[in-house]
């Protein structure tokens, strides 16, 4: 029998996200003006590869976080951002422009703070 999951992401598989994919897809949605209004399975599918985007990127600064020391502060707004990921990413997504907006704003923030936690990891790697 065939399975119909696809996997967006798979953190084992060691292959990055393609993250320009993303930043584009980013830069086009939060440019949509009120009209006209994309198709209702057009905002779906926007909205799943976004939320699967979200889900990978908050598990890299989950990652990237642990490698710095415990008290360390970057760990506090990595906190914060990821708690706001989870409460968002709780939410199933919806096929409207403003859930994929939000959705969109989203990953580019996790994306912000993974970039900032990797500066740091690298600053502070022996």
């Amino acid at each position: 029998m065939n399975s119909t999951h696809t996997v967006l992401y798979d953190p084992t598989d060691e292959l990055p996200l393609d993250r320009e994919a993303h930043r584009d897809l980013i830069q086009a949605v939060l440019a949509w003006t009120a009209i006209p209004k994309p198709a209702a399975a057009d905002l779906q599918h926007i909205a799943l590869q976004l939320t699967g985007a979200a889900q990978a990127v908050a598990s890299d600064v989950r990652r990237t976080a642990a490698r710095l020391p415990g008290d360390h502060p970057a760990l506090a707004l990595a906190d914060v951002v990821l708690a706001e990921a989870d409460r968002r990413l709780s939410v199933a997504p919806q096929a409207t422009v403003r859930c994929v907006q939000n959705r969109a704003r989203l990953v580019r923030a996790l994306y912000e703070r993974l970039d900032r936690l990797t500066d740091v990891t690298l600053a502070t790697s022996p």
